[in-house]
């Protein structure tokens, strides 16, 4: 595989109310983060946070095509990124532990921090499909091209 330097093609924030961002996705317009008690949409051409949705928004965030995946302590919520109704909720995997969310081949994949662990589970009923083991701690996973990524800290 040939490797390139990753170019950066623009940089947004600090944001005004926003001390961290815990997870983050894009919709095909915008780019959804979390911050704590609410998820935020960021116009990437300008910068500009354009909505916010107040529901409990705690790690990883995921998009569907159709609706946002929102970790928030021990669940994993639904959300209705047109009126920030949370549609369903099903436990997380690392039950508080979890740190990070993709959603790839119709399913969440979900980060677990300190077990070191990737689990993919059912978006519908919560359960674990298959577990992946790092021999690191995962602290976010995406899918790129068909691949599963997850970053680490040592």
């Amino acid at each position: 595989m040939k490797r390139r330097t990753a170019e950066i093609l623009s940089e947004h924030g600090p944001f005004p109310g926003v001390e961290h961002v815990h997870g983050l996705t894009f919709d095909g317009r915008h780019v959804w983060f979390a911050s704590g008690n609410r998820l935020n949409a960021l116009d990437p051409e300008s910068g500009e946070t354009v909505r916010t949705l107040d529901v409990a928004a705690h790690a990883g965030t995921a998009f569907d095509g159709r609706h946002l995946f929102q970790i928030a302590e021990d669940r994993i919520q639904k959300i209705d990124p047109k009126t920030g109704r949370v549609l369903a909720t099903i436990p997380a995997p690392g039950n508080g532990g979890d740190s990070g969310l993709a959603w790839a081949e119709g399913t969440l994949w979900v980060g677990h921090y300190r077990e070191r662990k990737i689990h993919q589970i059912d978006p519908q009923t919560g359960a674990i499909l298959r577990t992946i083991e790092s021999n690191r701690f995962v602290t976010g996973v995406t899918w790129v091209d068909g691949e599963l990524w997850h970053a680490t800290l040592n």
